[in-house]
């Protein structure tokens, strides 16, 4: 048990640190569209998340602390649904209601979308 807590713990670090990267990069460069660093992170997530499933519903020998590190720990430090729900409060706030109509609907959508072509892309 204490090896899957260490890889869900070092893998943590790095998506978390991979996310805060992002969104730092994103702010630099648009302000304006801060919103976009976790949009990308939530869709590039979902596609991950995807992609490991099938993989590891093929070759279900490999390692738990594997399985659990790259899903729950890097997965789950990359992908910020918290982030994206105050986000979309900060936009209506603002009074930018159309775009935090659109932002919610591409990321929970697009989300699925990308969940589905990871998991498809371990089947061709």
């Amino acid at each position: 048990m204490i090896r899957t807590i260490l890889a869900v713990s070092v893998a943590g670090i790095a998506g978390t640190l991979l996310r805060f990267a992002a969104g730092n990069w994103v702010n630099a460069h648009w302000p304006r569209y801060f919103y976009a660093a976790t949009l990308a992170v939530n869709l590039v997530g979902c596609l991950i998340i995807g992609l490991l499933y099938g993989l590891f519903l093929m070759r279900p020998e490999v390692p738990i602390e594997i399985r659990a590190g790259l899903i729950v720990g890097f997965v789950g430090g990359l992908t910020t649904f918290s982030s994206f729900s105050l986000d979309t409060l900060r936009l209506l706030e603002s009074g930018q209601a159309p775009i935090a109509f659109g932002y919610l609907a591409i990321s929970v959508f697009g989300g699925l979308l990308a969940t589905w072509a990871g998991l498809s892309l371990t089947k061709l």
